[in-house]
C-alpha cells in the first residue's frame, strides 16, 4: 500500500531525477574504486566527497522547499535541524574514538577531558550505539519542529513574523552550543573522527559508501516529497499556501497540515546533517549560523521553489559556483551570492526550473489551435448533441 502510494507520485521529471541519483550512487563509487588513478574515467576521492557534500545540501534544500514551496512557510531556521542531525551523528562518531583520542580516555571525548569534565553527561548515553544515534537523527529535529510548530501554528503566526522567530530559534541554539558547559564541544565542536560502524572513516571505500548513501537518501526523500505534494494532502497544502483563510473556512485544521509538513521537513534536514558530518569531518556551532539558513533559501529560490527538482539543482549549482569562485575571487564571493539572489528575484522569480516549465507550457499553448484550447477563455463551445 505504501509502495503504491509512493510510486503513484513519480511523474516524468521525478522519475528521471531519481534514476540519475541512483545511477550516480552506483557509477561514481565504481569509477572511484575500480578505475586506476591514471585513467581519465577515475573519479578522485576528494571530488566524490565534495559532491557528496553537495548532495546533503540538496537534501536540505528539498526539505525547505517542502514547507516553503508548497505550504508557504518561509523558514529561516532549517539550518538548526540540519545542525542537530549533524550533532547526533557527531556524538556517535566521538564515542567511537574511545581510547584512541589525544588524552586516551576510553569514555570521555577529548574536549571533555580538556575542560575537566569528570563524567559523561546523561544526554550522551546511548550514542555509543549506531541504532540509537540514527533514531536521534530523526527524533531530535522532529521533536524541536513539533514543539516549535505546535505553538507557532496554533497561534496563527504567519509570514515575516514566522520567518523572524525561526531565525531567532536558530540564533539562540547557536549561542547555546557555543557554550563549553553545554557538553557539545563549545566553539571547536567535534572532530578527529576515526570510525563509523567499525570502518575507517577516511578510507576510500567508506567515502564511496557515504556518497552512495547521500544519493540514495536524496532519491528516497524526493519520492516521499513528491508523494506528499501530489496527494490529496498536498492539494490542501497548496490551498494553505495560496489562501489560508479560505482553506480554514472550508473546515480544514490548517495548523495540523502545517505541523505535519514542518516535522517531516525537519527530519529530512536532520538526515542531511547526519550525512554531511562524516563526509566533512567536523561539526561545530557555526552550522547554526542564521546566514547558513538564508543560503538555503537562496539555493531554493535559484532552482525554483515549489518544483522539488529546482532546489536540488539550485543547491548543486550555487555550491559548485561557491567552490570555484571562493578559490578564484575569495573576497567577492558574498557579493556575488547577494547579487545572484537579487538577479533571480528580479528576472527569474520562479527560479531556473520554474521559468523553464512556464516557458514550456506557454509554447505548448501556442502550438494548440485557438479553437482547441481549454484555458477557459478561448475554448471552443461545442454544440449540444
Amino acid at each position: 500500500m505504501i509502495t503504491a502510494f509512493l510510486l503513484r507520485s513519480l511523474d516524468r521529471r521525478i522519475t528521471i531525477a531519481v534514476f540519475l541519483l541512483l545511477a550516480a550512487a552506483v557509477l561514481v563509487p565504481v569509477l572511484n574504486l575500480a578505475m586506476p588513478a591514471s585513467s581519465p574515467l577515475h573519479v578522485p576521492t576528494y571530488i566524490m566527497s565534495l559532491f557528496g557534500k553537495y548532495l546533503t545540501y540538496a537534501l536540505l534544500a528539498l526539505a525547505l522547499d517542502l514547507v516553503w514551496g508548497f505550504c508557504g512557510i518561509l523558514s529561516l531556521g532549517h539550518g538548526a535541524f540540519f545542525a542537530l542531525g549533524g550533532y547526533a551523528m557527531g556524538m556517535y562518531l566521538m564515542r567511537q574514538i574511545g581510547s584512541r583520542g589525544v588524552y586516551g580516555n576510553p569514555l570521555l571525548p577529548d574536549f571533555m577531558v580538556f575542560l575537566n569534565w569528570e563524567k559523561l553527561p546523561w544526554f550522551w548515553y546511548g550514542f555509543d550505539q549506531f541504532w540509537f544515534a540514527a533514531l536521534m537523527i530523526f527524533v531530535v529535529p522532529g521533536l524541536l519542529a513539533f514543539i516549535f510548530g505546535w505553538f507557532a501554528f496554533r497561534s496563527r503566526v504567519n509570514g515575516v513574523y514566522l520567518s523572524i522567530i525561526t531565525q531567532a530559534m536558530t540564533y539562540a541554539l547557536m549561542l547555546a552550543f557555543f557554550r563549553n558547559d553545554m557538553g557539545f564541544g563549545g566553539n571547536n565542536g567535534m572532530t578527529d573522527f576515526k570510525d563509523i560502524l567499525g570502518f575507517n572513516i577516511q578510507a576510500e571505500g567508506t567515502r564511496a559508501v557515504l556518497f552512495a548513501l547521500s544519493a540514495i537518501m536524496l532519491a528516497l526523500s524526493l519520492i516521499l516529497a513528491s508523494a506528499i505534494v501530489r496527494s490529496k494532502f498536498g492539494k490542501v497544502l497548496v490551498g494553505v499556501r495560496d489562501a489560508e483563510s479560505r482553506t480554514r473556512f472550508l473546515g480544514y485544521r490548517v495548523e495540523h497540515f502545517k505541523l505535519f509538513t514542518f516535522v517531516v521537513s525537519a527530519m529530512m534536514a536532520g538526515i542531511a546533517g547526519a550525512l554531511y558530518v562524516p563526509q566533512v569531518g567536523i561539526i561545530n556551532p557555526g552550522e547554526f549560523a542564521p546566514a547558513n539558513s538564508i543560503e538555503v533559501v537562496i539555493w531554493t529560490a535559484v532552482g525554483g521553489r515549489g518544483t522539488l527538482i529546482g532546489p536540488i539543482l539550485g543547491a548543486i549549482l550555487v555550491n559548485g559556483g561557491k567552490t570555484v569562485f571562493t578559490g578564484l575571487f575569495p573576497d567577492y564571493w558574498l557579493f556575488a551570492l547577494g547579487g545572484l539572489f537579487v538577479a533571480v528575484t528580479l528576472f527569474l522569480p520562479k527560479g531556473i526550473v520554474g521559468t523553464l516549465s512556464s516557458a514550456k507550457r506557454r509554447k505548448t499553448v501556442r502550438d494548440v489551435p485557438p479553437d482547441q484550447r481549454e484555458d477557459g477563455v478561448t475554448a471552443k463551445i461545442q454544440p449540444a448533441e
